[in-house]
């Protein structure tokens, strides 16, 4: 009678358990979610939706933008260069800023209200300075110099949505994986799924972005292409926000740099105990106290922040002073900051290499025959779309066909582990750099021969269709593998509290993988000129790129090497699946991420 009572109150536990989503998270009234009427594709559709709208809005103004400075403003290259670089510069920055703010007072929500808002106003201020008198660049339709009243409106337009972005892009990919509870085995696989999706997402909208908004800014006029992209940024916000009663929230938990710090102080202040070769001796919330959020399972790594955790003299007065003593959880948060710095710098290889699509690669473009069909000629820069359409077509391919296969093969919830994944897509971009390598030294041997014309005589050019392969293996190498990958490391594998930052972590791979790609160039450019030829002349036919993408490949494999070695011996993050049965050993603990 008594295993049958046991029976039935464990049955309506995990009843109770299903039922509702214990994450720590709250709907938006403030109370325990329904898991039945809240979170996963029903919530993140909305918030796929909105990032959808701002990507196609970032890549129509980034890829056109050098265009409207030099013809329109008539900037010089050298000044409308720079322009551009510090607005996507200040984009990959201020994410960094928005990311800590969301986490530490405002929550992901509110940041992404408030970011919209911001970017909403540069987008109609941009439109405003095409179509308002008083702020168009001039009177009429050819001029020799804008308005300074024009270029002043122009500039802050641009820098308010930067600065919009810069509480867009952290906080909408990890709010929209928040809506998936990680302790939960089925919503935890179709949060795999979604970082494969929001990469889909970003890639149709770099497709959109650099075709369709970048034909009607040539075409039909600027001024028309910012009032569609502000009309499709409003109802998209708006659409946002009607999602608000679907929507899974994390609070913020304060300044999360607070208890890195507290860790540090006690372990250092501890410096000279011994760590306990039992780690169950180790201070960890008590079975009766409650814990709002996952405990973290002791790792074995970094040994010397374990002494945080060492409880000495008065264990009464050390545990309400948690600059003296603190937790496991917190010290192996601790951890993972700091194993995230080494991933982080092995990871800006990717942004160097993506760099070149956007840079170099449009330069071999130009110098290429770009005649496809009928005389029909395509846009040297819109060969960037090869890689969108490459991530387009494998996206969905290595979600819905090769990750189900791997799991029935590794066992693996994710097919394959996060760190295989960015490793595979390093590897592609050592493909890539060998196949544009050799591309090039093939077209600089066929510049090298002379045809006859009706004129005289001419240098034979390559097809520019010969780009296609190294644009597709980068788009496959960076932006299905390495960069989800990645999204997925900088959301799982950091403290629940800084998951906002995380995915600014991420996206300050690309920019600083594009500041290194500009020093790399300089470097280059200042030691081969010495020799009388640089790699990187000002006319692409008489530099080396070959030689250039050569040192890339070679950079690329040690940087790999480098990162196999760090991947052999990183511990992923271990959670323990309730809170309430922590007991000080970690018999109830669960990998969820490998």
């Amino acid at each position: 009678m008594e295993q049958e009572t046991e029976k039935r109150k464990e049955g309506k536990s995990e009843e109770n358990e299903e039922k509702w989503v214990h994450d720590a998270s709250v709907d938006y009234k403030g109370r325990l979610p329904l898991r039945a009427s809240t979170g996963v594709w029903k919530a993140s559709l909305f918030i796929l939706t909105i990032e959808f709208s701002e990507r196609v809005c970032h890549f129509g103004l980034s890829s056109n933008l050098i265009t409207y400075l030099t013809k329109v403003m008539h900037k010089d290259l050298n000044t409308a260069t720079k322009n551009v670089n510090y607005w996507v510069g200040a984009t990959t920055l201020m994410p960094l800023i928005g990311g800590f703010v969301a986490d530490a007072y405002t929550g992901r929500y509110r940041m992404i209200i408030y970011s919209s808002l911001v970017y909403l106003k540069g987008l109609s201020m941009l439109t405003m300075s095409q179509f308002m008198p008083i702020l168009k660049p001039c009177n009429n339709e050819i001029c020799d110099r804008p308005r300074k009243f024009h270029e002043v409106v122009f500039f802050f337009a641009l820098y308010c949505i930067a600065l919009g972005t810069g509480g867009f892009k952290p906080c909408l990919e990890s709010f929209g994986a928040d809506q998936f509870d990680g302790d939960h085995l089925e919503e935890r696989k179709q949060k795999m799924s979604f970082f494969n999706w929001w990469t889909f997402a970003l890639c149709v909208a770099m497709l959109l972005g650099t075709t369709v908004v970048v034909y009607v800014q040539d075409v039909v006029g600027w001024g028309i292409a910012c009032l569609m992209l502000t009309i499709f940024m409003v109802f998209n916000i708006i659409a946002f926000y009607v999602g608000k009663p679907f929507y899974r929230y994390r609070r913020p938990q304060g300044n999360p740099f607070i208890p890195i710090l507290q860790v540090l102080i006690a372990a250092t202040r501890k410096r000279n105990l011994s760590c306990p070769s039992n780690h169950a001796l180790l201070y960890e919330v008590p079975k009766s106290e409650k814990h709002q959020g996952r405990l973290l399972s002791h790792t074995s790594r970094l040994r010397f922040l374990d002494k945080a955790a060492i409880v000495e003299g008065n264990y009464t007065e050390e545990k309400d002073n948690p600059w003296r003593l603190t937790t496991v959880t917190r010290v192996e948060e601790t951890k993972l900051i700091l194993n995230v710095v080494p991933v982080w710098l092995t990871s800006l290889m990717i942004g160097v290499c993506i760099a070149q699509s956007f840079t170099l690669f449009v330069k071999q473009a130009a110098a290429m025959n770009l005649e496809i069909i009928n005389n029909f000629k395509i846009p040297p820069a819109s060969m960037a779309s090869v890689t969108a359409i490459s991530s387009i077509i494998s996206v969905p391919i290595y979600d819905k066909i090769i990750v189900p296969i791997l799991r029935k093969v590794t066992g693996n919830e994710r097919g394959i582990s996060i760190f295989r994944r960015i490793g595979i897509g390093l590897t592609f971009l050592v493909l890539a750099m060998v196949v544009a390598a050799l591309v090039e030294t093939k077209r600089l041997k066929t510049v090298e021969h002379q045809v006859l014309t009706v004129g005289g005589t001419r240098h034979e050019t390559m097809s520019v269709l010969w780009l296609i392969p190294q644009n597709l293996i980068l788009g496959l190498g960076a932006d299905s593998l390495s960069l989800i990958g990645l999204q997925e490391y900088f959301y799982d594998q950091v403290p629940d509290s800084m998951r906002s930052l995380g995915m600014a972590l991420y996206l300050s791979v690309l920019g600083a993988g594009f500041f290194l790609s500009s020093f790399l160039i300089i470097i280059v450019d200042h030691v081969t000129g010495k020799n009388g030829r640089s790699w990187i002349a000002k006319d692409i036919n008489s530099s080396r790129l070959d030689k250039f993408y050569w040192m890339l490949v070679v950079v690329n494999a040690l940087n790999l090497c480098l990162f196999i070695f760090l991947a052999k011996r990183y511990t992923y993050k271990t959670v323990h699946r309730k809170a309430s049965e922590i007991d000080g050993c970690n018999s109830d603990a669960v990998e969820i991420v490998a």
